[in-house]
């Protein structure tokens, strides 16, 4: 069974590699794996080590760190009542949409955040 600090380091790579548009086989050749070691590490089937997590936030341009960002957190958030899921950027369509998102022109995404607002007050 995965320790829950790899399956958190996973889903940190996963997230970011998404962010920025990247597939696992352009990481991987970017830190000189194969594609299938991204998958292990991305799911928590395999630890990261420290040497190779160095390498993965170099590729992904952030600091270390920021793959350990809110696991202090996690359990809190995923004992919830709210009803966003713990793990919203585990999921692609929520990703996608935030990348689009932030794709649309400053002024008009404020509109579109107004109008989501208001659509999920009413709801």
């Amino acid at each position: 069974m995965a320790h829950p600090v790899d399956v958190h380091v996973g889903k940190r790579i996963r997230h970011r590699r998404w962010l920025v548009g990247m597939t696992q086989q352009q990481l991987a050749e970017k830190v000189g794996i194969k594609f299938q070691q991204i998958q292990k590490y991305e799911t928590g089937a395999n630890r990261v080590s420290a040497s190779r997590l160095w390498d993965i936030a170099d590729a992904l341009e952030v600091p270390v760190s920021f793959f350990f960002e809110g696991i202090e957190t996690e359990n809190a958030e995923a004992q919830s009542t709210d009803s966003v899921p713990a793990d919203i950027l585990g999921d692609k369509e929520a990703l996608d949409l935030v990348r689009s998102y932030y794709a649309i022109p400053e002024n008009q995404r404020r509109r579109l955040f107004e109008l989501a607002r208001v659509l999920s007050d009413v709801a």
